[in-house]
């Protein structure tokens, strides 16, 4: 039973990763990025290692993406100043 978890598992975790990358959307990437966080974290959690899942919940699945979010908004925001000239 647990054998067939962990499959279900790292096949969630190939399709999610896989899609993060195939995605071309930054916004989107970021998005995908967070729930391959999560899935990883469960990974974790059912391998036993409930710490190293507790980290990835809090890291992958929340920093991570809130950061790259803050980066791509501070972005398009200094393309967007210098296509408007005032």
């Amino acid at each position: 039973m647990a054998d067939a978890v962990i499959v279900v598992v790292l096949l969630l975790v190939a399709a999610t990763a896989t899609t993060a990358v195939a995605v071309r959307d930054p916004v989107r990437q970021a998005l995908v990025l967070s729930v391959l966080g999560v899935v990883l974290a469960v990974l974790f959690t059912v391998l036993q290692a409930p710490d190293v899942g507790l980290s990835q919940l809090a890291v992958g699945s929340a920093l991570t993406p809130l950061l790259l979010l803050l980066a791509v908004r501070k972005v398009r925001r200094r393309a967007r100043g210098r296509e408007d000239p005032e």
